[in-house]
């Protein structure tokens, strides 16, 4: 709109009208924001320490710094980490250390992206934080954890947002409609879409009203037409960072746990996000060494059988060859018995040190070692009855000791059979029965 050939009036971004102006307006933070909250027992006491929220976009975030530090009357100094450096940040610093000293008013730096901050520009607030110059209300949308130092962390509350479920993002849609003073043009099934293609996102789905508002009120979109018109949020997800270690978990429990839908669920979630399937067989073929095992020895086969037809063929046919191996390793029965062995082992060759082997079962290649005993009385399994010789493979200090089995099968699938075996020759062991009966 034109208010003279030298004044113009933009209007604000639809996101940026509707940003709430108290927080009791804030949608979906409750657990944060109410009186009994970590942030409202801040406001009601006017008295703010550091703390980083922590959540995805569009949540609100920005939000809460703003109205945060205007209802407990502190003086609010807006960086980004994206476009600030240390010279901006000593600025900050500056400032805030001079209306403390002439006013005694204090300051809150809210700090955007604070994981973009590398480790010695999050070192140099330290200080500042320390002796009270300024309140650091920093914002991640990744893992404070993985992005911060650990001193930043111990100065800062991590306060973890909530992502938007349906019902917030279907009042901040009614607030939106009451602010342009008219209903979208979309049918009930498509507003139940755009609330889904958000993704939990409000400043999104916001924008894609914006765009709904260049339509004729008359018209009204279904959810086809929708889909047409705006493009699906992308998943949240960064193959590098822990989104990329929290589905791999997810999608790792789910083998482990059978759930062949849920495993297949969280492939796809990570295959739309962008990952590269190599990632998800190379965690296959762990679970089926890992959690399968000797239960069902054919497991690893699948999976490296399919993975080399992945190879082969490539994508989008290659997700034939991902889902059999995900269903396979899914409903095949579980035994961690080998994994477990092999943790007892380390624990037992750990303890002991560095043992002599038994010499009857070491090669003697020369002469000398001969005449040191090495291979004597050692008695070849192939030429024993049941190929099975009976004889003591551990150091001698071992052996002494009571044998206290390091691999222990279970009674499921193909380790019922192997278990049988161990038992009958442990038998023999236990009864001395050897070549020499």
């Amino acid at each position: 709109m034109t208010d003279s050939l030298f004044q113009t009036t933009v209007r604000k971004p639809l996101a940026e009208e509707l940003r709430p102006a108290r927080l009791s307006d804030v949608i979906g933070q409750d657990h944060l924001l109410a009186p009994t909250a970590p942030l409202g027992r801040m406001v009601q006491a006017k008295r703010l320490s550091s703390f980083v929220l922590w959540g995805p976009p569009g949540v609100g975030k920005t939000t809460i710094a703003r109205l945060i530090a205007r209802e407990t009357g502190y003086e609010f100094i807006q960086l980004s980490a994206v476009s600030t450096g240390i010279v901006d940040l000593r600025k900050a610093i500056a400032a805030a250390a001079d209306l403390r000293a002439i006013s005694g008013r204090s300051t809150a730096v809210f700090i955007d992206e604070l994981h973009r901050f590398s480790r010695p520009v999050q070192d140099a607030m330290l200080p500042a934080i320390e002796d009270g110059t300024f309140v650091l209300i920093g914002a991640t949308t990744e893992n404070p954890s993985f992005s911060l130092v650990s001193a930043l962390l111990s100065r800062a509350k991590v306060l973890t947002l909530n992502r938007l479920d349906t019902p917030a993002l279907s009042q901040v849609l009614a607030r939106a409609e009451r602010l342009i003073g008219r209903a979208l043009p979309l049918d009930a099934a498509a507003r139940d879409v755009l609330v889904d293609m958000a993704d939990g996102d409000a400043r999104y789905m916001l924008g894609i009203c914006e765009d709904l508002l260049t339509l004729d009120e008359k018209e009204q979109l279904d959810p086809a037409a929708l889909a047409a018109f705006a493009l699906r949020r992308a998943p949240l997800y960064d193959k590098g960072q822990e989104e990329h270690y929290n589905l791999l978990s997810c999608f790792h429990k789910s083998l482990r746990g059978s759930d062949a839908d849920a495993a297949l669920y969280w492939a796809a979630r990570m295959t739309n996000g962008g990952e590269d399937p190599a990632v998800l067989f190379r965690r296959l073929a762990c679970a089926a060494s890992e959690d399968v095992g000797m239960a069902d020895p054919q497991a690893l086969v699948q999976v490296l059988t399919a993975w080399q037809a992945f190879e082969r063929i490539g994508w989008p046919e290659g997700r034939l060859f991902l889902a059999q191996a995900i269903n396979y390793v899914a409903t095949a029965p579980k035994s961690n018995a080998s994994y477990l062995a092999f943790g007892r082992a380390t624990d037992l060759a750990r303890r002991t040190g560095s043992l002599p082997p038994p010499k009857h079962i070491l090669n003697a290649p020369t002469a000398l070692m001969k005449e040191h005993g090495y291979g004597a009385g050692y008695r070849y399994d192939h030429d024993q009855p049941d190929a099975f010789s009976g004889q003591e493979f551990f150091p001698d200090e071992i052996a002494a000791g009571p044998r206290e089995p390091l691999y222990r099968p279970n009674e499921r699938g193909f380790e019922r059979d192997v278990r049988k075996r161990l038992a009958f020759w442990q038998a023999r062991r236990s009864r001395g029965e050897t070549d020499d009966r």
